[in-house]
């Protein structure tokens, strides 16, 4: 199933429907960045703005596959953005609260100074790809709908050595050509495994509390190229900052997640 597919929303009635698809999760939830796209797809159509440009997300309860709905409230519709918040739920009970900005992307232009650069990685080739292992759960389920290729330096907490250093880097893209569009880009910010894997700390998934991803341009055809780092690890919980580039070298989207780390 492709990633358009698993997201897609009826809109033809309000709340909107859509249904979270089978095998997009990790031990059984639905991946955040996942079920981030499946609000902001209702949110841009409610908007009549097609693309994110800026969406946050409060994540209240995990998702399993079935029906859920989405009920997009306008709260400004200006020149250039729309802004909407909205609410996705299951039939038992609300999952995440949404609050994003829509615009078209392309009618965005200005000044441009970016101090910055994409992160250096061998190539796709030269780095491991990332399977699940059904059996025991880990990798997660979703690594068997995106291609994702860490960097061999921060691979290695896979063999039970992490690096030291709170970072992963890796490519990605959408398996058999899929285009990688801006909604794509909501589940880059989330999909890689947790920085806090090659920390020398406690291992285990890591809930996400909340997200925000920037989308800065829409990417150009081939593999991303993404980088996650975490400085501030304490209080039971931890920052993810990410950066992700297109293969132009050109930075299409950032995000900043709060996530809960495992007990001691």
């Amino acid at each position: 199933m492709s990633f358009e597919t698993a997201t897609a929303i009826n809109s033809e009635q309000h709340p909107y429907t859509a249904e979270i698809a089978e095998g997009w999760d990790v031990v059984g939830n639905a991946n955040g960045g996942y079920l981030l796209a499946i609000g902001a797809r209702a949110m841009a159509t409610a908007a009549a703005r097609p693309y994110p440009i800026s969406v946050t997300a409060h994540y209240l309860s995990p998702g399993r596959p079935g029906p859920v709905t989405i009920d997009p409230q306008i709260v400004k519709a200006g020149r250039r953005l729309t802004t909407v918040r909205g609410t996705l739920a299951s039939t038992e009970k609300p999952l995440i609260e949404l609050l994003g900005s829509f615009a078209d992307l392309e009618g965005f232009e200005g000044p441009a100074r970016v101090d910055a650069s994409p992160p250096d990685m061998p190539p796709p080739d030269e780095c491991p790809r990332t399977v699940p292992d059904l059996e025991l759960g880990f990798p997660p389920a979703m690594m068997g709908r995106v291609d994702l290729r860490l960097h061999p330096d921060d691979a290695n907490f896979l063999s039970g050595k992490p690096s030291g250093d709170p970072l992963i880097r890796g490519w990605l893209r959408f398996p058999d050509d899929e285009p990688m569009d801006p909604f794509g880009l909501l589940l880059a910010t989330d999909c890689f495994p947790p920085t806090i894997f090659n920390a020398n700390l406690p291992v285990a998934w890591t809930p996400t509390v909340e997200l925000t991803a920037h989308i800065r341009a829409i990417p150009e055809p081939g593999w991303l190229r993404c980088r996650f780092s975490t400085r501030f690890i304490s209080g039971g919980m931890m920052e993810e900052d990410g950066e992700v580039w297109d293969s132009s070298g050109r930075l299409v989207a950032q995000s900043r997640q709060l996530a809960l780390t495992p007990k001691a």
